[in-house]
């Protein structure tokens, strides 16, 4: 059964996570008005992204500009074998209007 309210659109947008001062690069696979699903790159060091975390998300757009979104983190696991990835649901905290003319365009 589907507990998402709202249509993902399948993706591949390049994208980093800032949290505590810190940047995560990976990519984001499906979106939608409220929710993102990425995954990370991988990183030397484990690193977790806890339930209830709000963190930064930002991405460029095709067109070239710069999407910023707050996000909180709904899951995340990491991703075998070595853990070194992780995927995250996030859901958007007040997903401003020009991220929602985006979503219109994909």
């Amino acid at each position: 059964m589907e507990k998402r309210s709202l249509k993902r659109k399948i993706v591949t947008l390049k994208a980093e996570i800032v949290s505590c001062g810190k940047s995560y690069a990976g990519f984001i696979e499906n979106i939608s008005e409220d929710g993102i699903y990425m995954i990370t790159a991988p990183t030397e060091t484990e690193i977790s992204f806890l339930t209830g975390t709000t963190l930064g998300l930002k991405f460029q757009l095709p067109s070239g500009g710069t999407q910023n979104l707050h996000c909180k983190v709904m899951w995340s696991y990491k991703t075998p074998p070595h853990g070194l990835t992780h995927s995250i649901g996030m859901e958007i905290i007040n997903p401003p209007p020009e991220y929602k003319e985006f979503l219109k365009t994909l």
